[in-house]
């Protein structure tokens, strides 16, 4: 079923993709878990405004059913990765301010001007460009100023704020926003966020009466002096620990599930995938499940003769990938449950239940962040939202 996200009711469950029946797994993706995790960060940045961060595609989850459930809580700036994934948040978000964190592009000034979005700008060549369009078109929407402060990224530099601070404040070009990025926002104890901190802070007075923004999903569990006027969350959002070491502040909102495409027994010796990496070590019960890294599974994840691989939850045991995860499938060693455990058209659990978004990400040596940013379109997402967020 297709529909307008901006139409959902508010208590509701809608699937987008192939119907459940028909896919090899199921995301399900908790919108109203990802409105309160934008209401808890809100509230304990309280008096800076809390935007949100929805680049990647809303970090995997869909960009347009986050955009218009933040923006319907009440969110009214959005940051984006690109112009595309701008002028699709324009849609959700019709009244919102929207920037581009991967600044102007050549050339593109009308495309801003057409949708109403801000770029933020990281360099005096595109400041200049900025300029040259805004002088030539009339056009007044505004901008973001980036200041590198240790990143090393995007961003003018420190001395090149200080020598246009001066003319921004005294020509009035439209600067709406000054921002920096965190570099180790999520290891509190770290220096970097202190010095990062205090070098901000004297970058702002160089642009008085300009409203800042400096703190991330993590930078807002480092307190006030990192909040200034707005904070820009973004993975926290989603569920993942912006507090990594310590208990999650935040709600869950993806799970997802696969289903058993067959079972079959492999006896002693006998091995299992391309390349013949895993061989049993004993007769064995293996689960094929319907999903592989062209649904943004990892391949990473393999598990071979040599070391141990991810796991699923069969039921609420966990059970290991074996062999090569390939293109469509992956095989899972049920041995240990007991005969009817699993079966034929059973689903399996490789998101949620108590295996949480890092432990995957740690099995296949990557990040959260990447594993939410992969999550394919042959699921059937299943999109969840209730009043009660």
């Amino acid at each position: 079923m297709s529909i307008d996200e901006s139409e959902a009711p508010a208590d509701t469950s809608y699937t987008h993709g192939p119907p459940a029946s028909e896919a090899g797994g199921v995301l399900t993706i908790d919108l109203s878990a990802i409105e309160a995790n934008w209401k808890k960060l809100r509230s304990l940045s309280t008096p800076a405004e809390c935007g949100a961060v929805i680049k990647g595609d809303g970090y995997g989850c869909g960009l347009e059913p986050v955009a218009a459930q933040l923006y319907h809580a009440g969110c009214t700036t959005f940051f984006v990765a690109d112009l595309s994934e701008g002028k699709r948040a324009r849609v959700l978000a019709p009244e919102a301010i929207i920037y581009i964190l991967n600044g102007l592009p050549p050339g593109t000034g009308p495309v801003f001007a057409e949708h109403y979005l801000q770029p933020v700008i990281g360099s005096t060549a595109e400041l200049a460009e900025w300029d040259t369009f805004c002088a030539s078109s009339g056009w007044h929407g505004g901008f973001a100023l980036h200041v590198d402060t240790g990143m090393n990224r995007l961003g003018v530099t420190i001395e090149e704020a200080a020598a246009i601070a001066p003319r921004l404040s005294s020509e009035n070009h439209g600067m709406t926003l000054l921002m920096s990025h965190l570099v180790s926002a999520e290891a509190p104890e770290n220096a970097r966020n202190h010095d990062q901190m205090l070098g901000f802070r004297e970058i702002r007075r160089m642009f008085r009466g300009i409203p800042a923004s400096l703190a991330n999903s993590s930078g807002i569990f480092l307190g006030r002096n990192a909040f200034c006027d707005l904070v820009r969350p973004g993975v926290a959002l989603f569920g993942l620990n912006p507090t990594p070491g310590k208990d999650n502040p935040m709600r869950r909102a993806v799970e997802l599930k696969a289903r058993i495409s067959i079972l079959r027994r492999v006896e002693i010796g006998q091995t299992v995938g391309y390349n013949a990496t895993w061989a049993a070590r004993r007769a064995s019960r293996i689960a094929i499940i319907g999903v592989g890294y062209a649904d943004g599974y990892f391949r990473a994840a393999s598990g071979d003769d040599n070391k141990p691989g991810g796991n699923v939850l069969v039921g609420k045991v966990k059970c290991p990938i074996v062999g090569r995860i390939s293109m469509d499938l992956m095989a899972v060693d049920i041995t240990d449950l007991p005969p009817n455990a699993a079966k034929r058209g059973d689903f399996v659990t490789l998101i949620g239940e108590g295996l949480e978004l890092e432990e995957v990400a740690e099995q296949a040596g990557t990040i959260g962040y990447e594993v939410l940013t992969n999550l394919g379109h042959r699921y059937a997402r299943i999109y969840k939202s209730s009043e009660s967020a």
